[in-house]
């Protein structure tokens, strides 16, 4: 097993601490059309990536894939920068940000672009993707090109190894996403379902976790979504309730707003505020552990060699 990073393999055990789902180098203007959502400016990134460092976080999950403004260039030169672990994506998001070349594209037409991505690099670059992310369902339904991305994305995951992150709007659709991995036969240790930090209904989400999926709660410190509290009790829930092995934490920066220089959460609320809550409330280091450590090695390894 190994992980792959923009710098090449590296080792499980060596990816420490992990966020499982940021973005480093975005730009959603084209269809937001507002500027905020085009974080491009590597030098702010750096200084508030520079905080996560501070508080012991040593990987990053960029989610960034194409059409979201990915540039893979930006990941190498921030990673030899700050010696920081990153993991590059390959995919597309949702309906409308897939590339217009590729709107009306089939599942064998994305599974065959995926799968030369992850075994020849991205964008005419020898640097690999380390996971098949972040592929997205719409609010509460599945466009035509999302179900055909989607079928894509599970051949390119069955046919490479590489795990695959989802998105869901707003926390919908998770249960439908985990029926069509069920029925296309994708190991469901390969797959991590995004956003159900987002899911308010507790139960729905203990389903999810029941499949033995991995769950990302990854936009803490959006609270204009919902309040950490909210969130932080949901996890103690799950936790209550054993699945502390399948849980994964991040903050999910996608705006120049989000960073602390700005007056945002910044990619270390989930190191600074979220987990000393946590111990507040009495959850033990070995669980802290495995959210911020061994489920993300778990999640992003690659059981494949060669």
């Amino acid at each position: 097993m190994y992980i792959q990073t923009v710098l090449g393999r590296i080792q499980p055990e060596e990816l420490g601490v992990c966020a499982c789902h940021e973005h480093l180098y975005i730009d959603l203007s084209r269809v937001k059309k507002n500027t905020d959502t085009c974080l491009q400016n590597l030098d702010l990134v750096v200084e508030d990536l520079k905080v996560f460092l501070q508080y012991g976080g040593k990987a990053i999950v960029e989610m960034t894939n194409d059409g979201m403004g990915r540039n893979v260039k930006k990941l190498v030169e921030i990673s030899k920068l700050l010696d920081l672990h990153i993991i590059a994506s390959t995919g597309c998001y949702k309906d409308p940000f897939i590339p217009q070349e590729k709107i009306n594209w089939d599942r064998d037409e994305f599974a065959k672009w995926m799968i030369d991505e992850i075994e020849n690099g991205i964008d005419g670059t020898n640097i690999k993707p380390g996971v098949i992310g972040e592929i997205g369902s719409s609010f509460n339904e599945f466009k035509p090109v999302e179900l055909e991305l989607f079928y894509g994305a599970i051949e390119a995951a069955k046919t490479t190894k590489l795990p695959l992150s989802t998105h869901t709007t707003l926390g919908t659709l998770a249960l439908e996403q985990v029926e069509l991995f069920i029925r296309e036969n994708l190991p469901l240790h390969q797959v991590v379902i995004g956003h159900q930090d987002l899911n308010e209904d507790d139960e729905v989400v203990l389903e999810v976790l029941s499949s033995g999926v991995y769950i990302a709660l990854d936009t803490i410190g959006k609270e204009n979504y919902r309040s950490d509290m909210s969130r932080m009790k949901s996890l103690l829930y799950f936790l209550e309730r054993g699945y502390e092995d399948q849980i994964l934490l991040s903050s999910d920066v996608t705006r120049q707003s989000h960073l602390l220089s700005r007056g945002g959460q910044g990619y270390s609320v989930v190191l600074r505020k979220f987990i000393p809550s946590l111990r507040e409330m009495g959850v033990l280091e070995t669980t802290i552990e495995k959210l911020l450590v061994k489920n993300p090695q778990k999640a992003f390894s690659i059981r494949k060699e060669g």
